[in-house]
């Protein structure tokens, strides 16, 4: 989305494409609060997961959960969800939002993703790229936890940003979109 100099939305896109209302959206597929508030694992964060920026759904906490769940997906460690926890507290972001985004790095698509973050890697390193057979090698790993974890910090802040931007930019398109239509509705009755 541009705007000129008045900060008047310049009409090049057609947002017909939002028909859907983020807030519900997110809502539908967020755990309920008592679930991550009676979480044992979670019970160290303790009176910080009653915060009630914690459990808005608004663009601003939508925005940065998007971008810690994000971020935290890519990081190589077994406990993604706790820390998409501690940075949704700290970052105060959506915090069912964020532990879910985690669970897009699951059994089956964390092969080829961690693979991508171990190319891109070998890539910016200048290591040249092997075939890497997912099974437990002490050898391999040796090789390459380099690019593999440069590869992974790289991802996981180039998704945190663009999640970040980009759910700002579709949640102010979306409500753009939603003015117009209330216009034409209006329009409609008057004439």
């Amino acid at each position: 989305m541009f705007f000129n100099c008045r900060l008047m939305p310049v009409n090049f896109l057609d947002y017909d494409f939002l028909i859907f209302m983020p807030k519900q959206f997110f809502k539908k597929f967020a755990p309920h609060p008592d679930v991550i508030k009676n979480n044992k694992y979670l019970s160290f964060l303790g009176q910080h997961l009653h915060l009630p920026n914690l459990w808005h759904f608004n663009r601003r906490s939508i925005a940065a959960a998007i971008a810690v769940g994000g971020f935290a997906m890519w990081i190589p460690i077994p406990a993604q969800t706790l820390l998409a926890a501690i940075l949704a507290v700290f970052f105060r972001a959506n915090l069912p939002l964020s532990v879910a985004m985690v669970f897009i790095t699951n059994p089956v698509t964390m092969p080829p993703l961690m693979y991508a973050a171990y190319a891109l890697g070998a890539v910016l390193t200048g290591q040249p790229l092997m075939p890497v057979e997912f099974h437990a090698n002490l050898e391999t790993l040796i090789y390459i936890w380099k690019p593999f974890l440069v590869g992974s910090i790289v991802l996981a802040l180039a998704t945190a940003v663009v999640g970040y931007f980009g759910t700002n930019l579709l949640w102010r398109a979306h409500l753009i979109q939603r003015v117009r239509n209330r216009r034409k509705r209006r329009l409609a009755k008057l004439s």
